[in-house]
């Protein structure tokens, strides 16, 4: 997909969504610092900072089809968003030749809110999204690489921000049934109050799956948020409550199916296994601008909890027990964010200048522990963690003739990390700072051609357990401990074009270093550190609209992932994606019918450094076809994998045991399916 994204130096004091659809507020246009109002299908030529970023707008998100929320986050051409355990719990995504796991070095906010989760039990950078309801997004917007200052820590690969509309155009309420025990129920509307809107939704729903041992995800889900004045001038305050619980069928070994143990590759070794999660927050944005400058304030709480049960070896460690553990996780977060914008004209040239502030901390207690069927039986470690970071950047946008233009930023970035462990050699306090330079040159347009060329330094945080540690707490063996803020580098050449009426092209050339992949082994309560690496690709995305009635959208994504030692186990990076791509369509304005239909390819991985052993490919077809029974009712079919394809979800190699098996235990892929066709019928109505 290709979407204009404005550069700091067109989004002074108007948001900037170039696409078709909707007709949207944008400021300048390829030389003018002006407010402009723009309609129909508007290139991004002459307002983005590189080939690889846009926006998703409200229409074009709800033309898709997505079979839980995060989905919603593959509109941002080459993310794959998968899932390996319940419905509950966070997704695994994948882009640019990263398994970025649940979240690490993909920075992803909703309305400000950072949601990846540092110094997380389970994982660095959790990011759950299943708290988001689509139907109260308004955009999407993506940045890939680490090329621009307002970005910070998760960013490396790129940086996903959705927001949420102020007003709703109409009240909505939906009831959607479906396969799998698959039901949902939405209520939403804006109504005028005090001057301002007050938009409310609640969302229910109920989610099985096809497994023998159903998921019985069960999630309630609200929002409450006054909102006065316009994206210019104005301000709003959001209260969000989200409450779920779940079971998981975690993935299996093909080898228990084979052998009889499990029924079918829809069961589960450890039925037990599942979790609960709430997210409460208070949030509040402010802006004023006007011809020359504006400002902007958001500021965020976050409760967050988490009771995670997994057991991904089975009878390894413990044939008597089992291998179950539990990854409990409670936090409070407070953030800040501050930015201010000013234009100035000198010696000629346009400039805009922008400096702000971003500031979080967290207040977490977490752990790692031995259970059985859920109940405690041993605890690895507990720990109180207090991590707070603070950021400053400053960015210069000037346009130096009317075919060339620059974005030269400067990124500051300061961590403390303060643990308190059960284990007291290894509590303790690290800081560590960062500085990362960045700049965009863009030239053009030609021809209805722009080129982009990009580079910068960027970072992501370690779990704050790896920077003070000294003792593996499962061992008692010395450990070694990790460094707090591992740097990036990346550098990117760019292409975008208007070659045919209604067609944006844009092309994206990269290579993004890491210092080392270090991580904290949340499975394992330790930390590990891996080798430097480093990632080379193109991104191909086409967005073409067909008249009024059609559009399509066809992606294509590779990236060749290396470590760059000399290792006789081999230099490729496990799980590291390859080849991905989507072909999407939509239609609609053909009398009452509308649809979509969208074909997902996800390529095969190394799971191994030698490359020895490999995953397989995974083809999904979803589609959806709408009748409007009225102007104000509407009734949708969505059909899920209907080519009923036998693929996976998430492939791993690793060793685990199952009851019989050697004491070694077997070295085996494991995998978590592609839910089985199945269809949901929803039906809508405005008020």
């Amino acid at each position: 997909m290709i979407f204009a994204h404005c550069s700091p130096l067109h989004r002074t004091t108007f948001l900037v969504v170039c696409i078709a659809f909707a007709p949207e507020v944008f400021a300048g246009g390829e030389q003018a610092l002006e407010k402009v109002v723009v309609t129909g299908n508007v290139t991004s030529i002459g307002v983005a900072d590189a080939a690889s970023v846009g926006t998703v707008t409200q229409k074009q998100l709800e033309a898709r089809t997505v079979y839980r929320p995060g989905e919603l986050l593959e509109s941002v051409p080459g993310l794959i968003v998968s899932q390996h355990s319940g419905e509950g719990k966070a997704n695994q995504f994948y882009l640019r030749g990263f398994n970025l796991d649940h979240g690490t070095d993909l920075r992803t906010t909703v309305d400000g809110m950072l949601v990846n989760q540092r110094s997380h039990a389970h994982g660095q950078g959790w990011t759950d999204v299943n708290f988001v309801i689509p139907e109260l997004a308004s955009r999407l917007e993506y940045r890939k690489g680490p090329y621009f200052a307002s970005e910070g820590d998760f960013s490396s690969a790129g940086a996903v921000h959705l927001k949420y509309a102020d007003a709703l155009p109409q009240g909505i309420a939906s009831l959607g049934v479906g396969q799998n025990g698959y039901r949902r129920a939405l209520i939403a509307d804006s109504p005028a109050f005090a001057d301002g809107r007050l938009l409310y939704a609640i969302e229910w729903l109920n989610n099985d799956g096809p497994f023998v041992h159903p998921d019985r995800f069960r999630k309630l889900n609200g929002v409450l948020r006054y909102g006065r004045g316009d994206a210019g001038n104005g301000f709003n305050v959001t209260a969000m409550a989200y409450k779920a619980s779940w079971n998981s069928s975690d993935q299996i070994p093909q080898r228990a199916i084979d052998a009889g143990l499990i029924r079918s590759r829809f069961d589960a070794i450890d039925p037990t296994d599942g979790g609960a999660a709430h997210r409460y927050s208070l949030s509040g944005a402010w802006r004023r601008s006007d011809v020359q400058s504006s400002t902007e304030a958001n500021a965020y709480l976050i409760d967050n909890q988490l009771a995670l049960f997994s057991n991904f070896t089975y009878v390894l460690d413990n044939p008597v027990d089992g291998d179950q553990f539990a990854q409990p996780d409670r936090r409070r977060t407070a953030g800040l964010n501050l930015r201010h914008t000013w234009q100035q004209v000198g010696l000629g040239s346009e400039s805009e200048n922008t400096v702000g502030m971003q500031a979080q901390s967290d207040n977490i207690f977490n752990g790692l522990l031995s259970t059985r069927a859920r109940q405690t039986i041993g605890v690895t470690r507990q720990d109180h963690i207090v991590e707070s970071s603070l950021a400053l950047y400053g960015e210069n946008a000037t346009r130096w003739a009317p075919w060339l233009r620059s974005v030269a930023g400067l990124r500051a970035d300061a961590y403390r990390f303060k643990v308190n462990s059960d284990n007291a050699v290894n509590s303790g306090t690290a800081r560590e700072a960062i500085v990362n330079p960045k700049l965009s040159l863009v030239a053009g347009p030609w021809a209805s051609t722009e080129f982009y060329v990009n580079a910068g330094g960027g970072f992501h945080s370690n779990d704050a357990r790896g920077t003070t540690i000294r003792v593996d707490p499962k061992t008692g063996d010395a450990a070694d401990r990790v460094t707090p803020l591992v740097r990036s580098r990346g550098a990117e050449l760019g292409v975008r074009g208007n070659w045919l009426p209604g067609l944006q092209t844009s092309l994206a050339i990269y290579r993004l270093d890491l210092a080392s992949e270090l991580l904290f082994v949340g499975d394992a309560g330790t930390t590990e550190a891996s080798r430097p690496s480093r990632r080379v690709g193109f991104e191909l995305a086409n967005y073409y609209k067909l008249g009024n009635w059609l559009t399509v959208d066809a992606d294509v994504a590779f990236a060749r992932a290396r470590f760059r030692d000399a290792d006789p186990a081999g230099n490729r990076i496990p799980g590291a994606v390859e080849g991905v791509a989507s072909l999407a369509i939509a239609v609609d304005n053909l009398g009452p019918w509308f649809g979509a239909a969208r074909l997902r390819y996800f390529g095969p991985r190394p799971l191994l450094e030698d490359n020895s052993v490999r995953s397989s490919s995974t083809t999904v077809f979803n589609a959806r076809l709408g009748y409007r029974v009225s102007p104000k009712m509407r009734v949708e079919l969505e059909g899920f994998n209907l080519a009923n394809r036998r693929a996976s979800a998430i492939d791993y190699y690793y060793t685990s045991r199952l009851p019989g098996e050697a004491v070694a235990g077997v070295d085996a892929i494991h995998f978590h399916p592609v839910e089985s066709r199945s269809f949901r019928l929803t039906l809508a109505m405005n008020f």
